[in-house]
């Protein structure tokens, strides 16, 4: 990599940045992306956490002050279309299931369709696709180098308590990629869509769904 010159911190004259440098730019850069896309509920929610602990933030999730993605009401989670193609390798970002949650939508190297929040579950920074990072991508938050695996948004590095709560993804037969769910972090995509379901309609939700996961 060709080493970059910027004036000293004296004013002294040039200044070589070398790699190591660029680094440290390119994870700039990356804080500042992740930064814009957390939104003032969210900084409410870091907030809530730092000036009171965890307890306060939990207490205000229960009490429905500051909601987990997809605590939306079944009657607000309806299908999206987020793409009306997404090749391999890449992602797209919309906000579901309400236009304050964040969330992207990847299309692995297998050509696997998967969904995710992109609030971290830290202090709700954003969180960025990175195809560069690991062996199929990662899902990585800059703000305190947490880092999440793509396949089933699971920790794979730094401060997160938990995964990424999932967008439960569809892809029509013209290709269209739809968004038509959502799951909590630790919640299968099967047991997230009955307990939508049976929020929207039980009787439908008692037919449809297995009695291990009505409830």
């Amino acid at each position: 990599m060709t080493d970059r010159q910027g004036t000293g911190p004296q004013g002294t004259g040039p200044q070589e940045t070398g790699p190591q440098g660029a680094e440290e730019q390119d994870r700039l850069r990356d804080r500042l992306s992740a930064d814009s896309l957390t939104s003032r509920r969210d900084y409410l929610r870091v907030m809530a956490t730092v000036s009171g602990g965890l307890a306060v933030g939990s207490v205000a999730v229960a009490a429905g002050v500051l909601p987990r993605h997809g605590d939306a009401k079944a009657a607000e989670v309806v299908p999206l279309r987020v793409a009306d193609d997404l090749p391999k390798g890449r992602a797209v970002t919309f906000n579901y299931p309400t236009e304050h949650d964040r969330a992207i939508a990847i299309r692995l190297q297998d050509g696997t369709l998967v969904g995710y929040s992109t609030v971290c579950t830290h202090l709700a920074c954003g969180v960025l696709w990175r195809e560069e990072r690991g062996d199929e991508g990662q899902l990585y938050c800059p703000c305190h180098e947490g880092a999440f695996e793509p396949r089933n948004g699971a920790v794979v590095q730094g401060p997160p308590p938990r995964g990424l709560p999932k967008v439960l993804m569809l892809e029509q037969v013209d290709g269209s990629v739809w968004a038509v769910g959502t799951a909590y972090s630790d919640e299968s995509p099967v047991h997230a869509a009955c307990r939508q379901l049976n929020a929207k309609d039980a009787k439908l939700g008692q037919v449809a769904c297995p009695k291990t996961v009505r409830d």
